[in-house]
This record gives structure tokens, C-alpha cells and sequence, in this order.
């Protein structure tokens, strides 16, 4: 089945008109196997994000992006550079800007410039930064450890070392973008 006939399947299409659609849900048991596993993957994921979107929006009025940025400089209390705090995200450093912005308007974060580089700004959390930001820690711990509570230790554990596993793979086995090749032929399992 085509990428594009997998995204174009409604809950209409499914065996007993099933209206709770997710991204696993589309594949079929013709699927190959790797991209069945990639799909429960992905809709497991999707759905603990919704769930924390949610929790931070009514909990406590604020966006999984500002608590990701609240964590990086959790972790480093001296503070970090615009330019290492949009490499830790992983985002553009307009991103970066747009939420430091809020987040020192609510007076959580303060910026501090270079006295020897005036380009080169540090952000880091206030007191009151840190206070707000273990008060989210905390909640958004409470909220993983529930949704992961049907597992039990052992699963866990073997969980995390096939994600491990697949893990290592992935950091040796995909190709730079610059250096990207087709990637061979898949089979059937």
C-alpha cells in the first residue's frame, strides 16, 4: 500500500465504521511489518504529546514548547547562549525568540548580554522561572507515569532496550542529509 492511500483511509473505511482513528489504525495486516510498527510508534507518541499539550494548556495556561525550553535551561542553571539553547530544541532561533520573548515578559527567564560580544545573549531562568518550571516538572511527570502505568517494570525494561537497540541503529545506519542515498529496497516479513 502506498504512503498515500494509507493517509487518505477514513474511520468510514474501517471494519465496523470505527470512529476513533489514529495513525496505526490506517495500516492493514498487508502493510509491511516495519511500517505497521513505525505507525504504532508514531500514534503511541502522538497521543502522549496530546495528553501533555493538554495537561500544560488547562493546568497551567502554557505550550509543551515553552516547558521544553524552561527544561534546557533547567539543566543549566549558569544559563545558555540563543544560538546552543536553538541547538538543544532542535528549532530555528526565531522559535527560540518568539517564546524567550514570552517567557521574559512573564519575568520566568532573563537575558544577559556579552560584555565582550554584544551579538552573544544568555538566557536563563528567574527564581520564579524555576519555581514555575518544577511545579510543571512535576505535574508532567505525574501525567508520563500514568499513561504508563498499564506496563508493567518488566515491560519497561524491555521496551526501553528495544528502543535502545533501534536507537543505536539509527544513529549508525541513516545518512546525513547531505550525504543522503536512496536507502535500499524494503521486503516483506
Amino acid at each position: 500500500m502506498s504512503a498515500t492511500s494509507l493517509i487518505r483511509r477514513t474511520a468510514s473505511d474501517l471494519p465496523g465504521g470505527d470512529s476513533h482513528v489514529d495513525l496505526e489504525t490506517r495500516a492493514t495486516k498487508e502493510d509491511h511489518q516495519a511500517l505497521r510498527l513505525w505507525l504504532r510508534l508514531l500514534s503511541c507518541t502522538v497521543r502522549i504529546e496530546n495528553y501533555v499539550r493538554s495537561g500544560f494548556r488547562h493546568e497551567f495556561s502554557t505550550t509543551l514548547p515553552r516547558f521544553d525550553l524552561m527544561a534546557q535551561l533547567e539543566r543549566y542553571p549558569e544559563g545558555l547562549r540563543m544560538s546552543d539553547l536553538s541547538k538543544h530544541l532542535m528549532v530555528s532561533g526565531g522559535n527560540v525568540t518568539g517564546i524567550t520573548d514570552q517567557l521574559e515578559n512573564e519575568g520566568l527567564v532573563v537575558r544577559t548580554f556579552d560584555r565582550s560580544d554584544r551579538r552573544t545573549v544568555t538566557v536563563k531562568l528567574t527564581p520564579s522561572g524555576l519555581k514555575r518550571f518544577r511545579e510543571m516538572a512535576a505535574s508532567h511527570e505525574r501525567w508520563v507515569v500514568e499513561l504508563l502505568g498499564g506496563l508493567s517494570q518488566e515491560d519497561k525494561h524491555a521496551m526501553l532496550a528495544t528502543l535502545g537497540k533501534l536507537k543505536a541503529h539509527l544513529n549508525g545506519a541513516l545518512p546525513s542529509a547531505a550525504n543522503r542515498k536512496q536507502l535500499p529496497a524494503a521486503r516483506k516479513k
